[in-house]
């Protein structure tokens, strides 16, 4: 039998292939007798404290269209795509990734997305011209790059005969 590490101590749990296996459990050290790791005042404050926050986040986002959720999320490989294509030498195939991601949530989805389906479409818009145009002069500079190395090779082969 296994162990699930929660924050509320150890649980057993079966597993296949665990049958006739014994010995406690590898991982962090189980609870004390009684169940409950022991927590001092102030832990315990700071446990129930996170615990009704997350219990609020959980609400606002089950009070909030999913469209509305699902496009904040989107925006974030807008993001990713931005990043990728704003380092010095940038990573195109990283970029297209997040970019066909973000183009997938928002063809297959359409106006299921609410309110979030025009500005993401403008952001799907802007990011793709903002590859086009980055793909664009990092072809350019491997053209420039490639034909001085041709050009110092010829020179050199020239002059070295």
């Amino acid at each position: 039998m296994s162990s699930l590490w929660t924050p509320s101590g150890e649980h057993p749990v079966d597993r296949p292939g665990d049958r006739g296996r014994s010995g406690p459990a590898p991982g962090p050290p189980t609870a004390p007798p009684g169940g409950e790791p022991e927590l001092t005042a102030e832990e315990r404050a700071a446990a129930e404290e996170y615990a009704r926050r997350l219990d609020e986040a959980r609400q606002q986002l089950l009070e909030a269209p999913a469209g509305l959720v699902v496009g904040q999320q989107a925006l974030q490989f807008y993001e990713l795509a931005a990043m990728h294509l704003s380092q010095p030498e940038p990573r195109l195939h990283e970029a297209r990734v997040a970019i066909d991601a973000l183009a997938a949530v928002v063809d297959k989805l359409g106006d299921r997305l609410g309110e979030s389906e025009t500005p993401l479409r403008q952001a799907l818009h802007q990011v793709q011209l903002a590859f086009v145009e980055v793909s664009r002069t990092a072809g350019e500079q491997a053209g420039r790059t490639a034909g001085d190395q041709a050009g110092r090779a010829g020179g050199e082969q020239a002059g070295g005969g």
